[in-house]
């Protein structure tokens, strides 16, 4: 049997779409293995949300490329490791498509978040053409899903599952490659998320963390994110469930009602804030003001007092002044995140920020970011003495 690395990075989507693989490609034959030296194939699932994320990729790609040259060199009569067919998925594949080989001339194909279907067919081909034949592949043209990949039974862990509930953005944040990546929202069925759940369930899982990149959002067939919630709990076995991302505008009170009453939902909220500047929010397209955040948030804290609150921060977006950025810091103080992941912008080809200046030098987004980092250390270590 051909075996099949795969290396999974950047969010539990990206975790979930790297389960599916797995899943279609034992599926289709192929052995999973833990190690890059015994694979014949080596998958990388990408990110695209920051250049440090992309660098990580072709560092890694590079890595394999010369890990494989060197052993060659090595052999001296001795059976000779082929490379590895490399593919290049996920963010990454849909954002730079077949310009990635211009990149990476060590990869073979490249395949988007939307195309993951096709990887078992593709590799399979690649596979049948042998060195001298080689070519490649790229598949980043499909608008949907087929709803089979995500019942291959596959899940790394055996206790716990992801389970996609919508697929892509419409958002538009200004700073935000998504949309362009994963494509315009698209919600599941209710009935195919329970069935996948159920079917979970079944084999032994208990937990269960719902998957969007804006799950409030979700709609089906007249049941909406709360509605959805109250079935999740209902399901036999499931003794624990989550969900991540909120987006603070499609956030209501409601939903805090909903979590606060169903026991099996875990009491925990991730709402990204990005800013405490109403200037700088407005630049990103977020759809609300830090009034309407703080109030939020404030609204979660009386319905669900012992909950859990985390958040996003961007720092050093383009055109933020000193004010801009107190404005953020203040909001972490008055907030009192259990936890917050803080970033430095960078600008994402495609994004509508991409193409104005980001005038906020290296310097002072690493203070920045230090500043913050450093607060929110000292509230999560408060927040963790009071609990």
């Amino acid at each position: 049997m051909k075996k099949v690395f795969i290396r999974t990075m950047g969010c539990q989507m990206n975790e979930r779409d790297s389960e599916v693989v797995a899943g279609l490609m034992a599926n289709a034959g192929f052995a999973l293995t833990d190690t890059v030296e015994a694979a014949d194939v080596v998958i990388i699932n990408t990110c695209s949300v920051r250049q440090h994320a992309e660098d990580k990729v072709w560092s890694e790609v590079g890595k394999i490329d010369k890990g494989t040259r060197m052993e060659r060199r090595k052999a001296a009569g001795a059976p000779i490791r082929q490379k590895p067919l490399i593919g290049i998925i996920g963010c990454m594949a849909q954002n730079y498509k077949e310009a990635v080989f211009e990149r990476s001339p060590a990869v073979d194909f490249v395949v988007g978040p939307t195309d993951i279907a096709e990887i078992p067919r593709i590799v399979t081909s690649l596979l049948a053409d042998g060195d001298l034949h080689r070519r490649r592949i790229w598949e980043t043209e499909a608008q949907s899903r087929p709803e089979e990949i995500y019942h291959t039974g596959f899940h790394q862990d055996k206790e716990h599952a992801f389970v996609v509930i919508s697929e892509g953005c419409s958002n538009f944040c200004s700073y935000c490659v998504v949309p362009y990546t994963r494509g315009p929202l698209r919600h599941r069925e209710h009935a195919r998320i329970l069935d996948e759940i159920e079917k979970a369930a079944a084999s032994g899982i208990r937990k269960v963390t719902l998957l969007g990149q804006n799950v409030n959002a979700y709609t089906s067939g007249g049941v909406d994110f709360s509605g959805l919630l109250e079935k999740v709990n209902a399901v036999k076995g499931i003794t624990e469930f989550s969900f991540v991302t909120s987006h603070p505008r499609d956030t209501a009170e409601k939903l805090f009602t909903a979590m606060a009453g169903l026991e099996k939902c875990k009491k925990y909220l991730h709402l990204p804030a990005q800013s405490g500047s109403d200037r700088i929010l407005k630049l990103m397209n977020r759809g609300y003001d830090a009034k309407y955040y703080l109030e939020l948030c404030a609204k979660y804290r009386k319905i669900i007092p012992d909950g859990l609150l985390t958040t996003d921060i961007i720092v050093g977006f383009s055109t933020e002044t000193e004010d801009d950025f107190l404005a953020t810091y203040r909001l972490l103080e008055e907030v009192g995140f259990d936890a917050g992941f803080i970033f430095k912008y960078s600008p994402r080809p495609h994004s509508a920020a991409f193409t104005w200046q980001d005038d906020v030098p290296k310097a002072e987004k690493e203070r920045r970011h230090a500043l913050v980092l450093e607060l929110q250390k000292k509230i999560s270590v408060n927040r963790r003495k009071k609990r």
